[in-house]
């Protein structure tokens, strides 16, 4: 089991479920955070400090949540970013790329 980012983290990207995970393994996107998914090793930390609750367990992601479980995977495949499994969050693993999914989200309105 793995922790998945979902839709309510677009465009917030608080950031503080990165300053709390042990194994560096949340990575910022241009809209959203993304959890790789075989670098996590399911503490929940992030989960417990998300100020939008945009987290979840990946078998307990909401129905309407789903397609964010494979956004979070393909964020690091050769589609959106191509970094494979880079071994932990680092400046040089910050993109303003993002998955269709998420760029595609309406932006909030001014």
């Amino acid at each position: 089991m793995t922790y998945v980012i979902t839709s309510p983290c677009i465009d917030v990207k608080d950031g503080a479920c990165q300053d709390v995970c042990p194994v560096d393994c949340i990575y910022e996107g241009g809209r959203m955070m993304y959890i790789h998914p075989d670098e996590c090793i399911n503490c929940g930390l992030c989960l417990s400090v998300c100020p939008v609750e945009a987290i979840f367990e990946d078998d307990a992601t909401p129905a309407a949540e789903q397609p964010f479980k494979a956004a979070n995977a393909d964020f690091f495949g050769p589609a959106v970013t191509g970094w494979g499994a880079p071994g932990g969050a680092a400046p040089e693993f910050v993109t303003t790329l993002d998955h269709p999914l998420v760029a595609a989200a309406p932006r909030p309105s001014a």
